[in-house]
């Protein structure tokens, strides 16, 4: 056999469409080349306050007491990540069609997709057709509802969509991971059995790095980003011989500033026109106030009518 002779794990993921092993790592720099420590913690402190809400969000789906711990983050690519992951697993594309647009996907080792899905529909020894890939594909889009309410709060953008949840069954080799170096979160999940499942969150690198920056504070008004100050331009004082300004850096013959008044007179000319109105009568009405009554205490009223 040639060297040029597909793997069997080639072949798998070319049948089921998704990247072939290896694609990860072409062009990684041209894709975002990885994230900095400080976009992972970024990314991983935001995710970790999510995971009560979705931890109480599947409880609810699930009837069972559901415990999601972490996640650890860490940027990582195709080669070094699948080989973190069983055999098959269940994948469930998100991705951000606005706001923050890019790939995001979850993995569920089989096991964990079964008990999920078992949950949800109350059947045991449960097969990962299409049903139950409906309702894994609803219990994360709970997650990722959680995950939006978040981020749109910190970041204040609200214009962030993900697509409908797309899960499918695939082997690990088939499963379709965004190109390039990608944040990989991981979490711990513990269905009410104690059995700790694994379960992977990816953000593609055009969306990570969008999440990270807006999660990041802007740099405060004056700071070295901004550009040096008058004082330090000039060895860290203000000069004492500029107009206007003491030798403390201090400016000096403050006034106030004066402002033209706001109401407008009237013209000679409009002041006339407002006389021809000055004898005309004008019938007003005034209402002192409402009250709901009984008819029969409405009828024992009498009504005067006064001018003003």
């Amino acid at each position: 056999m040639s060297d040029s002779a597909l793997s069997q794990d080639e072949i798998d993921a070319l049948l089921a469409g998704g990247d072939s092993p290896g694609a990860g790592t072409q062009g990684g720099a041209a894709a975002g080349g990885g994230g900095s420590d400080a976009d992972r913690q970024a990314l991983q402190s935001f995710l970790s306050s999510t995971v009560d809400a979705q931890s109480s969000n599947l409880s609810s789906m699930t009837g069972a007491t559901v415990a999601i711990k972490g996640p650890q983050g860490s940027f990582s690519n195709r080669d070094v990540f699948l080989a973190q992951l069983p055999e098959k697993v269940t994948t469930i594309k998100v991705d951000f069609s606005s706001g923050f647009p890019g790939e995001h996907v979850f993995l569920l080792p089989e096991d964990a997709a079964k008990s999920i899905a078992g949950l949800m529909t109350k059947e045991e020894n449960i097969e990962l057709d299409e049903m139950a890939m409906s309702v894994i594909g609803e219990a994360v889009g709970a997650i990722v509802g959680s995950e939006l309410t978040a981020l749109t709060e910190k970041t204040g953008n609200k214009s962030i969509v993900n697509i409908p949840p797309e899960a499918a069954s695939v082997p690990k080799a088939a499963a379709a991971l965004p190109a390039g170096d990608f944040f990989v979160a991981s979490y711990q999940l513990d269905l009410g059995d104690g059995k700790a499942n694994q379960f992977w969150e990816i953000l593609g690198p055009s969306v990570s790095g969008d999440i990270a920056r807006a999660l990041s504070p802007a740099p405060a008004a004056g700071s070295a980003a901004n550009g040096p100050d008058l004082g330090a331009a000039m060895g860290g004082a203000a000069p004492a011989n500029m107009p206007g300004m003491s030798p403390l850096g201090q400016p000096t013959n403050v006034q106030p500033v004066q402002f033209p008044g706001l109401v407008s007179r009237p013209t000679t000319q409009e002041a006339g026109n407002i006389g021809l109105l000055m004898d005309v009568y004008m019938e007003m009405t005034v209402e002192l106030g409402r009250t709901r009554k009984l008819i029969k205490e409405i009828l024992g009223l009498g009504f005067h009518r006064a001018r003003v």
